[in-house]
């Protein structure tokens, strides 16, 4: 029973300094594969943004630029009324919106869904004004007409329907960068 107890003895004394070493060893591996998982996740993401940053950056203009082309005043300019019916032209102003529209779309996936909605709601803006603007005119009036009133809407409104997520959408460029 003695050398049964000194065996036992023994074998604590072997077993037990390698299972604290085994434990502590599987604690410290653990503890840097942990640290070099959250190394490469950081670069990995620190990559992406190089990568996305600019992407972003670019749908931002893109987003900015519709707007810019769907503002009342400038698409009037771009788009000529001479020559047309008012609802000749009240048909282009709205492909015109609808084309600028689809070509852009894509883009709300680099942006935030807020600035997505005011972008759609601005652009539902513009096409609500032209709409209404198209049917106060009489019957038979001419594409010149149209773009006059709606500029005369416009000013004495003083708002127009796309500077609310023209400023919105700097403020959120304002926030990435």
């Amino acid at each position: 029973m003695d050398q049964f107890l000194l065996f036992i003895l023994d074998l604590l004394k072997i077993v037990l300094p390698a299972l604290i070493v085994a434990v502590a060893m599987y604690y410290l591996v653990t503890k840097h594969y942990e640290r070099d998982y959250k190394v490469r996740l950081l670069e990995l993401r620190q990559k992406n943004a190089e990568v996305v940053l600019p992407i972003r950056l670019q749908a931002y203009e893109r987003i900015v630029l519709l707007l810019e082309r769907i503002t009342p005043s400038n698409m009037l300019l771009r788009v000529g009324s001479t020559g047309h019916t008012a609802a000749d032209y009240h048909r282009m102003l709205l492909t015109e919106i609808r084309n600028e529209f689809n070509h852009n779309m894509s883009q709300q996936v680099y942006m935030t869904e807020q600035a997505w909605q005011q972008v759609k709601h601005a652009r539902e803006d513009v096409v609500s004004l032209i709409n209404k603007t198209y049917q106060e005119l009489p019957e038979g009036a001419r594409g010149t007409d149209l773009a006059k009133r709606i500029l005369e809407t416009v000013l004495a409104t003083e708002q127009d329907p796309t500077a609310r997520a023209i400023g919105y959408v700097k403020q959120e460029i304002g926030q990435v960068f």
